[in-house]
């Protein structure tokens, strides 16, 4: 362990925003943010990292004192291995969004989830608890929000993807927590749910709404992952008679609030913070 001997002069704490592309990165924005709420005097980088350098940027990072760093696409399933120790909700997400550096080594954690059910549950003011979810989706983004989602004990989740395979394998790895099945798109057929959330990557760039024939119960809640604009899905749920229809900007401040407090040890107010960024 490497002894630090004070001379009197302050450190400013180091963190950052790994990932490749980064330049569309809100999280310096919003960890800055979080700082001025509490008066910590910190600096959050963005860190664009070359394909094959994940492992040593973060090196490097740790070597020039670094506390902490968020993680995002291509690096998240990197950071899972890189870390010394992973928290239960990473290791059910199999990546990581969040890496802390201390003397015990690097713990590797995800907040996805935790922002997403935060943003349904505390903001928004939708119990999860009895209700019927459609997750849509089963690659990256919804492993990492299943386990906050059915620790917030709803009726039965069920998760559909264009390939079967992976919503039952993804559903059979979370059974253990709560009462979850997967299937294809067709799964969904007709059925009635209270919540349905929206995990694919169609949503940004396909400009289609998915092919999944679901009804969403009176008033009930639709959510996008993605965030920033009106996406087709979020259209298609309103037809399905969805009451409440929102993206995902909820939970980027979410996720990252919650890594603040990974890091500091305190929690940020997430409304006053995205209220800045829907105004931007």
């Amino acid at each position: 362990m490497v002894s630090v001997v004070s001379t009197g002069h302050h450190m400013t704490d180091r963190y950052a925003v790994i990932g490749n592309p980064i330049a569309q990165s809100k999280s310096p924005l919003l960890h800055a943010a979080f700082a001025r709420q509490f008066g910590h005097d910190l600096r959050y980088d963005a860190i664009l990292a070359a394909p094959d350098a994940f492992r040593e940027t973060v090196l490097d990072f740790i070597a020039a004192g670094g506390r902490g760093m968020n993680v995002t696409a291509p690096f998240k399933l990197e950071a899972a291995g890189l870390a010394d120790t992973l928290t239960e909700r990473a290791r059910a997400a199999g990546a990581v969004n969040t890496l802390k550096f201390g003397p015990e080594g690097i713990l590797g954690d995800n907040t996805d989830g935790v922002g997403l059910v935060g943003d349904i549950q505390d903001r928004l003011g939708v119990s999860l608890a009895g209700r019927r979810v459609l997750v849509i989706g089963a690659g990256g983004a919804a492993r990492g929000i299943l386990l906050p989602l059915l620790r917030a004990r709803p009726a039965d989740v069920l998760v559909v993807n264009r390939t079967a395979g992976r919503a039952r394998d993804l559903a059979g790895a979370m059974a253990l927590w709560g009462r979850i099945q997967g299937g294809p798109l067709s799964a969904a057929g007709g059925r009635e749910f209270d919540v349905v959330v929206h995990a694919t990557s169609a949503g940004l760039n396909a400009g289609e709404a998915p092919a999944v024939d679901y009804r969403v119960a009176d008033g009930g809640l639709a959510y996008d992952l993605a965030y920033g604009g009106d996406t087709p899905f979020m259209r298609q749920a309103r037809d399905r008679g969805a009451g409440l229809v929102v993206d995902g900007l909820g939970m980027l401040v979410g996720q990252a609030a919650e890594s603040y407090r990974v890091w500091r040890g305190v929690l940020p107010d997430v409304r006053p913070v995205l209220e800045q960024l829907r105004l931007a």
